[in-house]
């Protein structure tokens, strides 16, 4: 048994992914050898809403994964100073209303690990869970603005990358410089549901419904207060 930064004890020894029993809501900080197809889906969560579970749940079910980690993030770097960014323990809050603890799981992960970046996340959970297939989670929005992460080429030749419809936001996600540059090894989405088991660099656009709930949005309308740290109501998360 391996103590987490909480003092809650987890198994070390991880089940394997024909067995139904999956680790439950906490992610040990030093990690373990869950042997499980994991996707990742990072941001602010400023507040976390149902586009974000959205995601999960489709994810889970096209890409074949096991787990999607909601990780809140302690501080995005391209959103530094702005006087509406919630406390971390609040947004991770709002996440935690849409995870069910099990197959969902809300995380403030990054912040116990010391990452703030997206690749350097990426390498220590490689690292830490050495048995485990990672797949990034993105919108088309994600995939747009990929240019401006740290070290992204770096990113997309370390995990496989899964890009979700944004409404708008497709044709210049797919046509930009990201898109551009990783044409080559895009697989089909009649695919997605290998691409844990396939090595990066390896992506997949998956078409669907769009969903045009924004966080913004959210903030704008009033339904979240940053400074008081609460959403107006469940409903419009």
């Amino acid at each position: 048994m391996q103590p987490t930064a909480q003092g809650v004890q987890v198994q070390q020894q991880a089940a394997p992914l024909t067995e139904p029993c999956l680790h439950g809501t906490v992610i040990p900080t030093w990690g373990d050898n869950r042997c499980l197809r994991i996707g990742l889906l990072g941001g602010s969560f400023n507040p976390g809403h149902k586009g974000h579970q959205a995601i999960a749940q489709r994810a889970l079910a096209v890409l074949g994964l096991d787990q999607v980690w909601l990780m809140v993030s302690p501080g995005n770097p391209l959103k530094d100073g702005r006087s509406d960014m919630a406390a971390l323990p609040v947004r991770l809050a709002t996440a935690r209303q849409l995870a069910d603890g099990r197959r969902i799981i809300a995380t403030d992960i990054e912040s116990r690990i010391g990452t703030r970046y997206t690749v350097d996340t990426v390498r220590v959970l490689q690292t830490r869970f050495p048995r485990a297939r990672f797949v990034w989670l993105m919108g088309a929005d994600g995939l747009a603005t990929l240019p401006r992460w740290k070290n992204w080429r770096q990113l997309v030749h370390s995990v496989a990358v899964a890009v979700f419809p944004r409404p708008g936001q497709n044709v210049r996600a797919l046509h930009g410089l990201a898109g551009r540059y990783l044409a080559r090894w895009r697989v089909p989405a009649w695919r997605a549901h290998a691409l844990a088991e396939l090595s990066p660099p390896v992506w997949a656009f998956l078409p669907g419904a769009q969903n045009s709930i924004s966080a913004t949005a959210i903030r704008q309308q009033g339904g979240f207060n940053a400074a008081a740290g609460q959403p107006h109501t469940p409903d419009t998360l």
